[in-house]
């Protein structure tokens, strides 16, 4: 009786029917002679070797096994990523698929042992153990238990990263350093090792398959420690104001934002690569999305309290000035990237080259990002110095940006080859740059970064526009030339064959009966009146021509 209720219980983690959705399974496709034919030719056939090719048609029963876990483990992991998280029933179905995964595991390794050599029976045993390991790890117990197995699954990689062919060495290093977090927190939840928020965020931070569960782990470590912090965020600053945070889910959304502000703006910020930074400025905005949204809905509910709506409001207004300002910074890193990429040469036929009119429209965003955060900032009836201090730089900005969109918006013209439009446009951002320029350094603290991006796009603006003047006068010096040059390639006895054409020739050839699409000759009519100019001919609907008189003729 209980080894039915086993094999129920087995065939019931394969059950599609428990994974709650109705779809309809796929069918799959096969090109079996390809198959077979490239199995012939890699493993012996190409050479006749028939006993060679029993031999790997031997051993495809064990990828079988080993395809079977990796398809429950992968199952697993899909529900992992559902965008809320599973729920309690689809937790179950989780842990049953990883079940599942840790049962064809051990079977792999067995028959491993079996059948195989000695280095592939190890690399099963600890595969077999990973896969434990990461069952208990998703279960929160038996943390003794799962330390084990990753400990012995990273020795088996590690002994292994010492032998055979480069590739599978680099396998096998990359493979113990996925290991080490997964290991090192096992310790931690044991009380053997106590691991600060910064290293749990650096492995967070780290790629690959086997830490996505590790992943999930960290991110409600941190989600519970931010719980505990945000009980000290009492306040918002911002301009010399200080406002109150009094919902917890503001808070928490608010501290999140702030530890990632850290991270974009710390010593380490530096030697972060572009794509990183995007990334974490996604995360960024998204936190303090979410603590905009839960503050109006604090508002919504706060009904007549008049003190109560105006903190909030102060509250929404300094949170949407400070998302702004990281709106900006993030488009300013996306100019940086696109400037990097536009004068570079094409190594890459894949590669995307940048082109003067994406700097225009990110420049455009730029301008309208500033706007916006001015016309927010300004909205107030009794404003402080810090106040109308921001509002004076987001005017400075405006003017540094306006004079890059005018500038790039004249290296557009000047590729399309248009030298007066170009060259009024640089002598315009020249002018604004230098304007711009004076005003950043009229203030007390001066950011000498900007003035010297200034300095450079107005000596650029300056080379662009005598380049465009002397190209525009070489290229009027050549006009002369060049007409004459088109002219004498006219043909006059070309044109003449085409004005001969005559219509009654091409009845069986369905065309417009006022000439051809490439020429302007009217077709022309045998008859008493082919000369004429005084005569039009046209199609009727009737298979007949007629003549009509022109008007005024």
């Amino acid at each position: 009786m209980g080894k039915k209720e086993n094999d129920m219980s087995a065939m019931e983690i394969d059950d599609p029917k428990l994974d709650g959705s109705d779809q309809i399974l796929p069918r799959f496709s096969m090109n079996v002679l390809q198959l077979m034919k490239t199995s012939q030719a890699q493993h012996g056939l190409r050479r006749g070797d028939y006993a060679r090719y029993r031999r790997y048609c031997s051993a495809r029963f064990l990828h079988v096994v080993f395809y079977m876990a990796e398809r429950a483990w992968s199952h697993a992991m899909e529900k992992r990523q559902l965008p809320d998280g599973p729920n309690a029933r689809q937790r179950i179905y989780l842990i049953g698929r990883l079940r599942k995964a840790v049962k064809w595991a051990t079977l792999f390794s067995s028959l491993c042992s079996v059948k195989t050599d000695s280095r592939t029976s190890l690399e099963a045993e600890a595969y077999a153990s990973y896969m434990k390991g990461t069952m208990l790890f998703e279960q929160d117990q038996n943390w003794e238990t799962a330390l084990a197995c990753f400990k012995n699954a990273r020795a088996v990689y590690e002994e292994l990263g010492k032998y055979g062919d480069l590739e599978n060495q680099v396998l096998c290093r990359e493979r113990v350093e996925e290991l080490e977090p997964s290991v090192q927190y096992c310790l931690h939840k044991i009380g053997k090792a106590n691991l600060q928020t910064s290293e749990l965020l650096q492995i967070g931070e780290m790629e690959g398959p086997a830490l996505d569960l590790f992943k999930s782990k960290i991110e409600a470590a941190m989600e519970e420690a931010r719980s505990q912090q945000a009980a000290s965020l009492t306040e918002f600053n911002w301009l010399g104001y200080r406002f109150p945070v009094s919902n917890p889910k503001s808070r928490v959304s608010i501290l999140k934002a702030q530890e990632l502000e850290k991270d974009l703006q710390g010593p380490t910020a530096e030697s972060l690569p572009a794509e990183k930074k995007l990334t974490i400025f996604d995360k960024l905005f998204t936190a303090y999305n979410d603590a905009r949204n839960t503050i109006r809905s604090d508002l919504v509910s706060a009904g007549n309290a008049e003190s109560v709506k105006d903190e909030l409001n102060g509250l929404d207004k300094a949170v949407g000035a400070v998302l702004g300002q990281r709106t900006i910074e993030r488009n300013q890193l996306l100019v940086k990237i696109a400037k990097s990429k536009l004068n570079r040469k094409r190594d890459d036929k894949n590669e995307k080259v940048t082109k003067p009119e994406e700097l225009v429209r990110l420049y455009d965003l730029l301008l309208q990002n500033v706007a916006d955060l001015s016309d927010l900032v300004s909205s107030g009836r009794d404003r402080k110095p810090e106040e109308i201090a921001f509002e004076e730089e987001c005017q400075r900005k405006s003017l540094a940006f306006r004079a890059e969109r005018c500038f790039y918006l004249g290296k557009s013209y000047s590729l399309a080859g248009k030298r007066v439009e170009a060259y009024a446009l640089f002598c315009r951002a020249r002018s604004l740059a230098e304007d711009a320029m004076n005003k950043f350094q009229s203030i007390a603290n001066k950011d000498e970064g900007i003035i010297q991006e200034l300095k450079t796009l107005s000596r650029e603006c300056r080379a662009s526009s005598c380049i465009e003047h002397a190209t525009g006068i070489m290229e009027e010096e050549k006009a002369p030339e060049n007409l004459s040059k088109k002219i004498s390639a006219i043909s006059l006895n070309e044109t003449a064959t085409k004005a001969e054409k005559y219509l009654l020739d091409k009845l069986d050839v369905y065309e417009s009966a006022v000439g051809d699409a490439n020429t302007r000759w009217p077709q022309r009519l045998k008859g008493s009146h082919q000369h004429s100019s005084r005569y039009l001919v046209i199609h009727c609907a009737r298979p007949r021509l007629q003549l009509h008189r022109v008007p005024g003729s």
